[in-house]
């Protein structure tokens, strides 16, 4: 049985590659996510996620990319409305960003704390709120999962062999049984998974 402590869930997104890796051996290089990134699987599951979701958590470098190209999404010509409304939400929503480097945000509606994850998390269980989505930062995911603080983990898997670079699932995480609470599979063959946590 899935079951949350507290009323709040901690889910998170990534997307790997059929070899296990989140970005290639050149993390600045995200061309091999394009492709699949523009999918109706990966709108309609991003869509999922963020529904329900009251607070964004972020590292500093996955922010400063977001909160750079997502608000000029909205009113873009051609636009696909799946990825306005994320960037609305994105926009909207109560963000937090973990960094020791950061002194103040230069985004409205954002709080930055220098605490470690696990810390961050429960300090956001205690409060009122919907989910919190921690979309696409990986440092963020790994040190959740190692503390066996995610309630939800969604993946895409795009069908692409990168031969190298980070990979989330590090060695040593905490034994863990997950239960399918959704999939789906589309264009180019991708597939999306997400799972609960069975605690």
């Amino acid at each position: 049985m899935t079951e949350q402590s507290g009323g709040r869930r901690v889910v998170t997104n990534m997307n790997l590659s059929l070899d296990g890796y989140y970005a290639g051996p050149d993390p600045q290089d995200m061309g091999w996510v394009m492709p699949y990134a523009v999918t109706d699987v990966a709108r309609d599951h991003l869509t999922s996620l963020w529904g329900t979701a009251t607070t964004a958590l972020l590292g500093r470098v996955n922010a400063e990319g977001f909160l750079g190209y997502w608000p000029t999404v909205i009113g873009m010509e051609g636009a696909d409305p799946r990825d306005e409304d994320f960037a609305r939400w994105l926009v909207g929503v109560e963000k937090v960003v973990l960094s020791s480097t950061l002194g103040e945000a230069p985004w409205e509606r954002t709080t930055v704390v220098d605490k470690p994850a696990a810390e961050v998390v429960e300090d956001l269980k205690a409060a009122e709120g919907g989910d919190i989505l921690v979309p696409s930062s990986a440092s963020i995911i790994k040190a959740l999962l190692a503390a066996g603080k995610v309630d939800r983990l969604a993946l895409s898997i795009f069908p692409v062999f990168l031969g190298g670079g980070p990979r989330l699932f590090d060695d040593g995480l905490p034994a863990a049984r997950w239960a399918l609470a959704g999939e789906a599979a589309g264009e180019h063959g991708i597939v999306s998974l997400v799972y609960d946590r069975v605690r």
